[in-house]
């Protein structure tokens, strides 16, 4: 998590996650939206599910908000995430899907019907 000058972290990523190598909740995505539900964190509580906890005590971030902000892989957050979901600290929000394709005929009517009104 504290990098050295070269940017790679001083911690392996694998350790971060006590070697566990796939989080225990598959919905986890990228742009997963996490939040802290201000539970009080338990005793003994690794570093790096510490280190999550606090960025989400100022709102809401993306996993991949997270990853960047504490300088781990998106994997390694997804699994430090799920931990904290399963133990009732964190909740998550599927990302908000795309918006459905507009229908291209209905925008050329709104436009014929907006030409419409300004010439009468």
């Amino acid at each position: 998590m504290t990098g050295r000058r070269g940017g790679r972290p001083l911690v392996p990523a694998y350790l971060s996650t006590g070697g566990v190598a796939r989080p225990s909740r598959a919905h986890l995505e990228r742009l997963s939206v996490l939040t802290g539900t201000r539970e009080p964190a338990p005793a003994g509580l690794p570093a790096a599910q510490l280190a999550l906890l606090d960025a989400l005590r100022e709102g809401s971030l993306t996993v991949v908000e997270a990853a960047a902000l504490l300088r781990l892989p998106v994997s390694a957050v997804r699994v430090l995430a799920a931990e904290l979901i399963d133990r009732d600290l964190v909740l998550a929000r599927a990302p908000i899907p795309p918006a459905a394709r507009f229908d291209p005929d209905l925008l050329k009517r709104v436009a014929d019907g907006l030409r419409a009104l300004k010439h009468t």
